[in-house]
């Protein structure tokens, strides 16, 4: 069984190492000890408790109303703007998205380098590769 360490899980589960310890020091998940003594989580411990936190969601005051459950919150890092179409890039942790959309929709939402922003993915096609 593969386990991992606290910063692995910390990135899997797009959290800083400091809220993942936190977590693992009031019990939220189960570590152990290596020969070396690290800490680390089981992988499927990590799985469960993965789901655990996908389904407790943000703060109600941060929600928002979608039916794409996907996010990733980022920062832009770039922004094209074509006649009609537009190109916005967004940093969100470890991934790089890329989004084709409309210019006015660009305008509307006021979108510029260095400003925050959530990219929700719906896909009916998702691929996974074992790592």
């Amino acid at each position: 069984m593969q386990s991992y360490t606290i910063g692995q899980a910390a990135r899997l589960l797009g959290v800083s190492p400091d809220t993942a310890r936190r977590w693992a020091d009031a019990g939220r998940v189960a570590t152990h000890r290596d020969e070396g003594g690290r800490r680390l989580i089981r992988g499927q411990d990590l799985a469960a408790f993965s789901i655990e936190v996908g389904q407790s969601g943000p703060d109600s005051e941060d929600a928002s109303y979608t039916s794409a459950r996907n996010a990733f919150p980022g920062i832009v890092t770039g922004v094209q703007l074509g006649d009609v179409a537009a190109q916005v890039e967004i940093q969100a942790g470890p991934h790089r998205l890329v989004s084709l959309l409309t210019r006015e929709a660009v305008e509307e939402l006021g979108l510029e380098v260095g400003m925050q922003a959530i990219a929700r993915v719906k896909s009916t096609n998702v691929h996974i590769d074992r790592t």
